[in-house]
């Protein structure tokens, strides 16, 4: 686990068949320590997430229910999740406590919707240091820049655009993205370079 900005660390599980790695992510705060979407750790990091605690895990979609439960077991947090993706979530063997609703604020984050990949996907916006944290709703590849993710994985295509495109109304400088590579610098002209993809598509 390595800090990738200040007060937020991350750790990377392999996805051979994706050819990248997932990301999980421990955001340190004096209100309380936010998990999300944790992917499995490895021993050392899992003693450092269980050293440094988590109030809350937060999962952005229904597809990352990933290593919550263990994150869960291991600090007592509760975990969150949209309603919409809750369902799906709990077949998935969640562990759900409470759910996570777009214009919330939990810590330093609003909580967005970004429907489309699926119906309750969030994202998460610290408007003070201009950073935004995604799930499925952007992919960190090819390196340095973003995507989508295969339309066969989208719920709704059309749907999934519009809210990437309504995500060039925030203000934000750095991507954190649970798939790739992270963006540390410019992210915002990244994502507009990919929306303005779309309308060529």
């Amino acid at each position: 686990m390595h800090e990738i900005v200040p007060d937020i660390w991350t750790w990377p599980w392999l996805s051979q068949r994706h050819g990248y790695n997932f990301n999980g992510y421990l955001v340190c705060h004096a209100g309380g320590n936010l998990c999300i979407d944790p992917v499995e750790p490895d021993p050392e990091t899992l003693a450092e997430i269980e050293r440094r605690g988590a109030a809350r895990v937060l999962i952005t979609n229904r597809n990352h229910v990933r290593a919550a439960n263990l994150v869960r077991a291991r600090t007592g947090a509760r975990t969150a999740i949209h309603p919409d993706d809750a369902a799906y979530a709990r077949e998935q063997g969640a562990e759900l406590d409470d759910e996570l609703r777009p214009g919330s604020h939990i810590g330093p984050f609003i909580t967005l919707g970004v429907p489309g990949k699926s119906p309750g996907e969030v994202a998460l916006h610290w408007p003070e240091r201009r950073i935004l944290i995604v799930g499925d709703a952007l992919i960190g590849t090819p390196p340095g820049r973003c995507s989508l993710l295969p339309a066969k994985l989208i719920d709704h295509l059309a749907r999934l655009r519009a809210s990437v495109a309504g995500l060039l109304d925030l203000d934000f400088d750095t991507l954190l993205v649970a798939d790739g590579q992270p963006i540390l610098s410019a992210a915002k002209d990244r994502v507009a370079e990919l929306v303005a993809s779309f309308l060529g598509a």
